[in-house]
């Protein structure tokens, strides 16, 4: 057994003596101006268009016009309603990390709903996996007066708990069809590769866990006296264990059983149960353990670097599920539907809530300047 029982030691904050000048760091360069806006609500309005009145003609479904009728409607609103609660999870599970886990209580449920927001209206804006949201993010909780490092450890933790239920949900979807464990198709390629890759993170993740947090500072005195190649070492050292820092404070949240753990699931979950929905809206959905894995299989083009992963993320899930066996006539309506309820819609309240974030992080910097908060939170 690794020994991660104990909580997650305490490392001197490195940044004692912040003043408000490191508190007051300029916003990221998230550029959602009001034409953006106007131009966002347009594509949306357009792509429901899309979706209701040209779709349904390119899925050659008139042979079955009853199901496209009243049934695609009540469909397509659970999926509206999943996606509801998708987001409700997501922010439930921040507030369980960044809030009940040791930040300021001044971030409440509101501001948590603008945080989340407003950096998921920035991963539509920025490429690679969402990176413009983790900026976000980190600006605002810095602006709430918690210290660098632990805005990196608990902004590390909350990605681990995120990713962890993606890489479970690999292994047991992809063993359990390739071995008749779940019914649907098994694919090689798509059933075991993506659940040993899986299996890999998750071992990795684990082992990196007993790597010790202050490794960089245990190698000074080697690097002092080891030469270039020794320093370069240290360096690199510091991954490994602000990574170690942020997966033992992730593993301390499921040893105490955070609720906010329940986010997690409930963010994936309902997430999944949106592209149900949207198979069901179109005809008739393959097992749900393939809708899983073709989900997370096709996900993973959000990597690609394209701007809110336009193209990856749907040309990825179209591709698993036709090499499942998916007709095309099926697959490509329920992704884009899927795309647009769970990508589209909620980048207008995104932008919405990265204005009201602005005012209230401004509100904030006028609480610390007439000395109401103190301008930093405890490590």
């Amino acid at each position: 057994m690794m020994d991660t029982k104990a909580q997650p030691p305490v490392v001197a904050s490195p940044e004692p003596d912040e003043d408000h000048d490191d508190l007051d760091e300029a916003m990221p360069r998230v550029q959602v101006t009001r034409r953006s806006l106007i131009l966002g609500v347009l594509f949306v309005v357009s792509a429901v268009a899309f979706l209701y009145f040209v779709l349904p003609q390119l899925a050659d479904l008139k042979e079955d016009s009853s199901r496209v009728g009243e049934g695609n409607r009540v469909w397509l609103a659970v999926a509206f309603v999943f996606t509801l609660a998708s987001f409700g999870g997501y922010v439930m599970m921040f507030q369980g990390v960044f809030v009940r886990g040791g930040a300021r209580a001044r971030i409440d449920w509101r501001a948590s709903y603008q945080i989340t927001m407003a950096g998921l209206a920035a991963t539509r804006l920025f490429a690679a996996g969402g990176a413009g949201g983790i900026a976000l993010t980190a600006w605002a909780l810095r602006r709430s007066g918690m210290p660098r490092r632990k805005v990196a450890d608990k902004t590390l933790a909350f990605l681990i708990l995120t990713y962890a239920v993606y890489m479970a949900a690999l292994v047991i979807c992809g063993f359990g069809l390739y071995f008749d464990l779940l019914p649907g198709p098994a694919p090689f390629a798509i059933t075991v590769i993506p659940a040993l890759f899986g299996l890999a993170v998750i071992l990795l993740g684990l082992g990196l866990a007993r790597v010790p947090p202050d490794l960089q500072r245990r190698l000074e005195g080697f690097a002092t006296s080891g030469g270039r190649l020794a320093r370069i070492a240290q360096r690199l050292a510091n991954a490994p264990a602000a990574f170690s820092a942020g997966m033992r404070e992730a593993l301390c949240h499921v040893r105490e059983r955070d609720p906010a753990l329940l986010g997690a699931i409930a963010y994936w979950g309902c997430n999944i149960a949106v592209l149900w929905a949207c198979f069901h809206a179109f005809g008739d959905p393959p097992p749900l353990a393939v809708i899983i894995m073709g989900y997370f299989v096709g996900f993973l083009g959000n990597l690609l670097p394209l701007p809110g992963g336009i193209g990856g993320v749907d040309g990825g899930m179209i591709a698993a599920f036709a090499a499942f066996g998916v007709p095309l006539s099926l697959a490509v309506p329920a992704v884009l539907a899927y795309r647009v309820f769970t990508f589209w819609l909620p980048t207008i309240p995104g932008a919405i809530a990265y204005f009201q974030l602005r005012r209230t992080v401004a509100r904030w910097r006028d609480e610390r300047h007439r000395g109401e908060i103190p301008a930093t939170a405890g490590a």
